[in-house]
């Protein structure tokens, strides 16, 4: 490939996150004032106790320039068909900037989750939940779960494609430091992308002293062809604990990349099952594309 090309495949996946939320119905869901999906297709109903089988409720956590609504059309609807209850919420708002969420300092966002994991026990009745983010969305849980007493209340988190180590968008951010300012102007502006740069102070304090903490479960679902989050072995975290899982190890034949592998890519969600009912899991294959 010409280095010009590889140098826009991240633009490419940018314009693709905008055309993918700009392409779905707007009489699908809504967002209301407590940054809460409202659907009609079963997820987010407060009415909703979990059952043995599925004891836990399922946050789910969007990814940069997501919401809570479009970056779930395919996942939430797999999950509550399988007898979840499921949640989801939008976090890191900027000021004028609608539908394109994850923006603001992920520390802030974190806390958000915090609010909203709180708020989904107290109606649910339940314990703890299980977390399953992509991309930031299953990166920034785990400063929750480190730092703001997360591990108490969460079982289990599983990352779709997470930057858990921070992206270097196939080498663009190192041309940062050649445009002065550009630095400045990325944390001003949008906070949580300056945050997400490989060995960004964010992340550096995300990381110091071990990727896990106690007491809960990490899953790490990675596709080689991930042109976002880049290098992709980068996204598997060490520790207690720990399962890292590369798509194509699963299913040669998956061509999901950054956006597909948490939007529609149906052998990672199965993947996710998998990790939110390890007593019950089946091996994820190719066929499970059919499932």
């Amino acid at each position: 490939m010409l280095p010009w090309k590889r140098a826009l495949r991240p633009l490419a996946a940018l314009l693709l996150a905008v055309a993918a939320a700009a392409v779905v119905p707007a009489a699908t869901a809504t967002a209301d004032a407590s940054g809460t999906a409202a659907t009609s297709s079963g997820w987010n109903d407060y009415t909703c106790k979990p059952s043995a089988a599925h004891p836990r409720p399922v946050v789910l956590v969007h990814g940069t320039f997501g919401n809570s609504v479009d970056n779930w059309l395919g996942l939430a609807p797999y999950l509550t068909s399988r007898g979840y209850c499921v949640y989801s919420l939008d976090y890191g708002r900027l000021p004028g900037v609608p539908l394109f969420h994850g923006l603001g300092p992920i520390d802030k966002s974190a806390g958000q989750l915090s609010a909203f994991v709180d708020k989904v026990l107290a109606a649910t009745g339940a314990a703890e939940a299980d977390l399953v983010g992509h991309s930031q969305g299953g990166m920034m849980p785990r400063y929750y779960l480190k730092f703001l007493g997360g591990a108490a209340k969460v079982h289990a988190l599983v990352g779709i494609a997470p930057d858990n180590h921070g992206t270097d968008l196939n080498g663009l951010t190192n041309l940062l430091p050649y445009f002065p300012g550009a630095e400045d102007l990325l944390d001003a502006a949008t906070p949580g992308l300056a945050d997400q740069i490989a060995g960004s102070g964010f992340l550096t304090k995300l990381n110091a002293g071990g990727d896990t903490v106690p007491g809960v479960r990490y899953t790490v679902i990675a596709t080689k062809y991930d042109e976002v989050v880049t290098p992709w072995r980068t996204q598997y975290l060490s520790g207690s604990d720990v399962r890292n899982v590369l798509l194509q190890d699963l299913c040669p034949l998956d061509l999901s990349e950054h956006l597909a592998i948490g939007l529609f890519d149906r052998i990672a969600f199965h993947e996710v099952a998998n990790a939110l009912d390890p007593a019950h899991a089946t091996p994820t294959t190719c066929a499970s594309a059919l499932g």
